[in-house]
């Protein structure tokens, strides 16, 4: 035998390892929607609602949607079977999926399964209503590890371009496209449902499957399978194969015929099997594991060769997922614009909350009655387009319940909304700067308000999937809700850092004045400590309720609410400070203790200031003992003329930049719940 037939043996086994080591997991736990408690309201109409779904799937013909529960505790379900299955299959594969999503998704409260080989079925359940809601995402890339010939990929491609968009016409239609089955009901699972074989030089025929629910609009079916269409085309170009799961649609494509799709379905045993990836688990077809004691050996060198491998496929994967995340987050729940008109009834004045750079601000309630509030960019402003996109592309992926949760968008034609969820009480400013409403912030809820902020920024620089900085904390960007927990909104000017990125540039600095740390205002430097800065300030204000800005030119200093709080600090006098509304219910020494914080977030070099994890400690543990403060940023102890800028950053009503960055002296949105 040749050295070059060694080595294919040897490449084959190695393949053929990983293909048997691998299982299949076609299951997708939503980690990001929060999880229950075990034994649980919620747990057991979970339990409920999936244990007679294969029964209620059989019994309407291959689809049901439909819920268990009140309240928080209910739970929405769905499940479908391939159009054509037999009632005794679609159960199976109903029942196999369900004890699939029990077993392996323990308590998330949001999860979903394409599962099955003979024929595939859909098993989702969740905390919240997503009927007639196109959801991209999570999502499962399932891809074959082999590649098409480099010199035939042009007339491939060309072939396969045509095909796509003439599959994706075909599904999204609101009929089943097989020429053997006759139209169906709109609440059939055949309602987008197509396959086909195209021959293909070379490589003999390209099979193609997709499959939406049959919940979501045309319109909506077309953009999903596009979507998972445009992603194989950008990321995994000249694979052999791709499968892509998301909640409201099936694609996958191959170049065999592939079981359950298609009537003369080869023997999976004799196909090559996909590769797993190395961020995406792989759905492996069931081979032969039997293998002879000769090929011992090279198993355990393929082992090695393959744990080699993998390694450096992790190495490339992680620079990939870098370049996708951006892209990828946009790829959130999509809600119809009449959706959104009927829950704001029309985005009537009554419903107003607020009004901003970005546009206005609507209370409305969903069908399933849930309270939203609606951001609506301006038509007829330029501002807030960027805003928007960039708020969609940030806040989709967190989720904290320090932070206001993006429910989705709506985008059609001039119209571009962000759907929140609805916070009951008005911004933190409401209350704070109003003398007679701060009376409702005794120090204990003030304390806890400073809590949640913190670990809202703390979720935001460490915990969360991205490394997020958010430029614009203030207290007008501080939402109550019914118990006066803090929620952090307003993401229009946030940054996407890396995870190992600590300081970028930018030549357009926005924001609001008196919360923007020096080296941003001066020189655009953004970092985690921009923030840092921003919280101190809040911190102050929240002590003191005073505003930043409230404080003037006096005595030859360039005065606000910081400086104000150097001069007590060097005059030995905090307790002045203090607003008289909390000083009878607070220990005096906690509260210098928080001023104190507060002065080291705003020293004026970045460097000097404390994380929000060292913050959070000192906030948590009262025996930490604290460093001494050095002057704040925007001190100027001969006057304002000693400082290049300090012109420019008199923060009177006379106020003018002299330098090429802008300033965003009004917050993008400005958000007042009735």
């Amino acid at each position: 035998m040749g050295k070059k037939s060694s080595v294919s043996i040897l490449c084959f086994l190695i393949i053929t390892l990983s293909a048997i080591s691998v299982s299949v997991q076609n299951q997708i736990c939503n980690e990001t929607d929060g999880r229950f408690n075990p034994n649980s309201s919620y747990d057991r109409n979970r339990l409920l609602v999936l244990s007679t779904l294969s029964s209620n799937v059989t019994a309407q013909d291959g689809y049901f949607n439909g819920s268990t529960g009140v309240g928080p505790d209910r739970v929405y379900a769905m499940g479908m079977c391939a159009p054509g299955a037999a009632p005794g299959a679609c159960s199976s594969c109903i029942n196999d999926a369900t004890g699939n999503l029990l077993q392996v998704c323990l308590n998330q409260t949001n999860a979903f399964i394409w599962f099955g080989e003979e024929i595939h079925c859909l098993v989702r359940y969740s905390n919240r209503s997503f009927s007639g809601l196109l959801v991209l995402e999570p999502y499962r890339v399932l891809f074959n590890y082999m590649d098409i010939e480099t010199n035939l990929r042009r007339e491939f491609d060309s072939v396969w371009d045509r095909l796509m968009s003439r599959m994706v016409t075909r599904a999204s239609s609101s009929v089943r496209n097989n020429s053997s089955t006759s139209s169906s009901s709109l609440s059939s699972p055949s309602r987008y449902y197509a396959k086909d074989v195209s021959p293909v030089p070379v490589y003999g025929n390209i099979s193609v499957l997709m499959h939406c629910t049959p919940d979501v609009s045309s319109q909506d079916c077309k953009i999903c399978l596009e979507s998972s269409v445009d992603y194989y085309k950008r990321w995994y170009p000249g694979k052999r194969g791709v499968i892509i799961l998301r909640p409201s649609c099936f694609f996958r494509w191959e170049l065999y015929r592939f079981s359950g799709a298609f009537d003369e379905a080869t023997n999976l045993a004799s196909l090559p099997p996909p590769k797993p990836s190395v961020d995406n688990l792989t759905n492996i077809p069931k081979i032969d594991t039997r293998i002879s004691g000769g090929v011992i050996a090279a198993i355990v060198i393929g082992n090695f060769v393959l744990i080699i491998m993998s390694a450096i496929g992790i190495a490339i994967s992680k620079r990939r997922k870098q370049k996708q995340e951006v892209e990828l987050l946009t790829e959130s729940v999509r809600f119809d614009l009449k959706t959104i008109e009927a829950a704001t009834s029309n985005f009537s004045e009554r419903n107003k909350l607020g009004q901003g750079g970005f546009g206005a601000v609507y209370k409305g309630m969903l069908m399933n009655g849930t309270e939203i509030a609606v951001k609506r960019l301006s038509k007829t402003s330029g501002q807030g387009e960027v805003e928007f996109k960039n708020e969609v592309v940030v806040v989709a992926k967190l989720q904290h319940i320090n932070l206001v949760r993006l429910l989705g968008f709506s985008l059609h034609g001039e119209e571009k909304l962000l759907v929140y969820e609805f916070v009951h009480n008005k911004s933190l400013d409401y209350f704070l700067f109003d003398h007679e409403k701060r009376i409702q912030l005794d120090w204990t809820v003030r304390c806890n308000i400073i809590g949640g902020i913190t670990r809202g920024i703390l979720y935001l620089h460490q915990d969360s999937r991205l490394k997020i900085i958010h430029r614009d904390l203030k207290a007008g960007n501080i939402l109550l809700d019914s118990d006066m927990n803090p929620k952090i909104a307003d993401f229009g000017m946030a940054r996407i850092f890396r995870m190992d990125q600590t300081v970028a540039n930018t030549s357009r600095v926005v924001g609001t004045f008196g919360y923007m740390p020096p080296e941003y205002v001066t020189h655009g430097q953004i970092s985690t400590k921009s923030d840092v800065y921003s919280f101190g300030v809040l911190v102050l204000e929240i002590i003191s309720g005073r505003k930043n800005s409230s404080f003037y030119q006096m005595d030859g200093l360039v005065n606000n609410l910081v400086t104000y709080v150097w001069k007590l600090w060097e005059n030995k006098s905090l307790p002045e400070l203090i607003d008289p509304v909390i000083r009878e219910d607070c220990k005096i020494a906690d509260v210098i203790r928080y001023i104190h914080i507060g002065l080291l977030c705003v020293q004026e070099n970045p460097e000097d200031r404390p994380t929000m994890s060292t913050i959070h400690q000192m906030l948590t543990t009262s025996s930490m003992t604290l460093p001494i403060p050095l002057p704040p940023g925007f001190f100027f102890r001969d006057g304002p003329r000693s400082s290049p800028f300090a012109e420019s950053l008199l923060p009177g009503p006379s106020t003018r930049m002299s330098f090429p960055c802008s300033i965003d002296d009004a917050s993008i949105t400005s958000v007042s719940p009735r």
